[in-house]
């Protein structure tokens, strides 16, 4: 297995409210696990919500050894820190309406499971790049009412509002879905910072036009900031079969 990881503040930012996490050895029961999340809150709430909710997911899943089923221990992982992120932010004042997007993948041979929730993205590469998970969010709502088309969407004016996130409510709704791998397959999770600034065949373009995951993720970055670089930028790249990390 190959694996690169990245994170940059982007061009407008002060703070980085992104995190990430990635292991490709075994946490608790899941053979591997990568995630990415994107804070939202005034101040350093944010950046609260993101770094807390990963480390307190990563921590349940570490002490879920009863479950093996992947989607089941993720599952109680993201319930586990959505009461966390909700009881903090009612808690602290300074934390109040803070919350984080969130998807995580894990690969138990050829076979991924994800977890979604919020405008965070999987998609899979090959020679083809394809959207995984779904956006809960206002303009991806508009666009499934055939409200507008997705070009649009890219663009509209209401695209950060998401409609789901964890932490905001005492009770998150969380997507899984699953995917089966042939063997050539590249992953990517990545934040809005990325995909807002480039379109997929973009994306697909430098990943399929670099050498090495490592070279991939840093174009990757480079281009969202050449073209605005608006918002913290998260990029996670997994090769499932391909021998060793760069």
């Amino acid at each position: 297995m190959k694996l690169f990881s990245i994170t940059d503040v982007g061009k407008r930012r002060e703070i980085n409210e992104d995190y990430i996490y990635t292991s490709d050895k075994m946490v608790g029961n899941l053979p591997n696990l990568f995630i990415v999340a994107d804070g939202m809150g005034g101040h350093n709430a944010g950046d609260y919500a993101s770094k807390h909710a990963v480390e307190k997911a990563v921590e349940v899943i570490e002490n879920y050894t009863q479950e093996h089923d992947a989607e089941n221990i993720l599952q109680k992982a993201i319930d586990d820190a959505n009461t966390y992120i909700n009881k903090m932010s009612r808690r602290d004042e300074r934390l109040k309406g803070m919350g984080t997007t969130f998807v995580a993948a894990t690969i138990d041979q050829n076979h991924v499971t994800v977890a979604n929730v919020g405008d965070s993205r999987m998609y899979v590469i090959n020679d083809f790049i394809t959207q995984i998970t779904k956006d809960h969010s206002l303009v991806e709502e508009m666009v499934d009412m055939g409200g507008i088309d997705r070009e649009a969407a890219r663009t509209h004016p209401d695209k950060n509002i998401i409609t789901r996130a964890i932490g905001v409510k005492e009770y998150v709704l969380v997507d899984f879905f699953d995917v089966c791998l042939g063997g050539n397959e590249k992953l990517l999770l990545c934040t809005d910072g990325l995909t807002n600034m480039l379109k997929d065949d973009e994306i697909h373009r430098i990943i399929s036009g670099s050498s090495s995951l490592s070279e991939a993720g840093e174009r990757l970055i480079e281009a969202a900031n050449e073209n605005g670089g608006r918002d913290n930028i998260a990029v996670v790249l997994v090769e499932p079969f391909g021998g060793q990390d760069d």
